[in-house]
């Protein structure tokens, strides 16, 4: 019991860490320091939380499998969920990569289809691992 409760307060902790890391800094959450320059959306905050709740799942997954799995594209599920619900012209690498206008023209109307690829895509490998290490699937 001590080692399932242990690793449930864990994937909690990532979830809920996540979750305010990634509201912090993308101004979904606000706060002083951070001003977001685009409207929030309920799409966002669904994105965010979706994004946190598979990062938790996925690290209680990694926890109860013999063989883990995914860490690489757990990183890009979860850089596509942060790209999906973060604000395109405060992220900097998005800025020096593009122009503000290049990024609301062409990336700010992607980003709702960018989170639904995320979220699939982190469903999918949590699926995939499941049916891999599950004996009576």
């Amino acid at each position: 019991m001590s080692t399932f409760r242990s690793r449930l307060l864990k994937s909690v902790g990532v979830a809920v860490g996540s979750f305010l890391l990634f509201g912090v800094v993308t101004g979904l959450l606000p706060n002083p320091i951070y001003v977001r320059m685009v409207p929030r959306t309920p799409l966002d905050y669904l994105f965010l939380v979706a994004t946190s709740a598979f990062a938790g799942a996925f690290v209680y997954q990694q926890s109860v499998v013999e063989e883990p799995l995914g860490d690489r594209f757990a990183a890009g599920g979860l850089m596509g969920g942060f790209l999906a619900f973060g604000c395109p012209i405060c992220n900097a690498v998005l800025l020096a990569l593009f122009s503000s206008s290049a990024l609301m023209t062409y990336f700010e109307p992607l980003r709702p289809l960018l989170g639904a690829v995320s979220v699939a895509f982190f469903a999918g490998l949590l699926y995939y691992q499941h049916r891999r290490n599950c004996a009576t699937c």
